[in-house]
């Protein structure tokens, strides 16, 4: 029967076939999100955490083949079947057709997308930081299409309604889960 790997094992297979600092970050980003949503809600913490760390493991090496290949790098490195299908589901309707059920399920598809437009708020700061980010910082980039326009708002739209929250609470969210990684997702005070 297959297990999560730990934290160490994860990240070893990250780096392995995801070579990218920009995209370690992002994995990075993710994973502290996943965490701290999980804690929020009572959910398993390390699971969460470890599935948002490796959601992007094919994006890399097959960029056309994103959430195709993943099920097959994981299940050689004995994930479990749950976590493999949460990974998955993070490209419902882009690049699976495997919709999100669980509410980590909802949560990866989520904040995938919304931890990109919230870093890109942060670094157009004069801080360059996450730390003093305020969520009306966010909402008003939101509203400027062009400004980081490879996260799409319609998923982040369509996955605060299927986790029941409003965007600004998601957007305190994702800025409270990304601060407690400032420094490693390269967020932290520019001064």
């Amino acid at each position: 029967m297959a297990t999560t790997p730990t934290r160490e094992e994860a990240w070893k297979l990250l780096t392995d076939y995801v070579p990218s600092d920009n995209l370690q970050r992002h994995a990075l980003a993710v994973e502290a999100v996943m965490r701290y949503m999980a804690r929020k809600r009572g959910e398993d913490e390390e699971q969460w955490g470890l599935i948002g760390l490796v959601h992007d493991i094919d994006y890399e090496r097959h960029p056309e083949e994103h959430c195709k290949k993943a099920p097959e790098i994981l299940r050689q490195h004995g994930w479990p079947e749950e976590a493999i299908r949460a990974v998955v589901s993070h490209g419902w309707d882009i690049c699976s057709d495997v919709e999100p059920l669980s509410p980590l399920e909802k949560t990866l598809y989520t904040i995938d997308e919304l931890t990109g437009l919230v870093a890109a708020a942060a670094l157009v700061r004069p801080s360059r930081s996450i730390l003093d980010l305020p969520v009306k910082s966010v909402l008003k980039k939101w509203k400027d299409k062009a400004f980081a326009a490879g996260a799409d708002r319609t998923v982040i739209e369509r996955g605060a309604a299927m986790l029941g929250v409003e965007l600004a609470d998601l957007i305190a969210d994702c800025i409270e889960g990304m601060k407690e990684q400032a420094e490693a997702i390269g967020l932290k005070e520019n001064l």
